[in-house]
């Protein structure tokens, strides 16, 4: 099994980040990207559940789904406007640091 997090960025998120992640070698797909721009949050939900990663999101209907499931790869939640884009890099390159997959699996991790 891959002993590294992949991450999914939600619609909303910078793609600063999406770059900045991936120049330090992490794998990373965005929501545009992977052509679920216009999607609903149980499809982005499928979608991280099928391919493994854990989301991160600045949307708090994903705290609503995590609070009636543990059945996700990991959501990384960061309310909008409070942290900079570097400061999200950072936060998320520390979890990915630290946590396996199988660690941050059915979790919510709060920036």
């Amino acid at each position: 099994m891959n002993d590294k997090i992949k991450f999914h960025l939600d619609e909303h998120v910078k793609s600063a980040i999406a770059r900045e992640l991936r120049r330090r070698g992490i794998d990373v797909t965005t929501t545009v990207e992977v052509g679920l721009r216009t999607k609903t949050d149980e499809e982005q939900l499928e979608f991280i559940r099928q391919e493994k990663r854990v989301i991160f999101t600045q949307d708090d209907d994903f705290l609503k789904i995590a609070s009636q499931t543990i059945n996700h790869p990991g959501i990384v939640y960061c309310r909008q406007g409070t942290r900079s884009i570097g400061e999200i890099v950072e936060s998320l390159a520390l979890i990915y640091e630290v946590y396996s997959p199988e660690d941050i699996q059915g979790t919510v991790e709060f920036i």
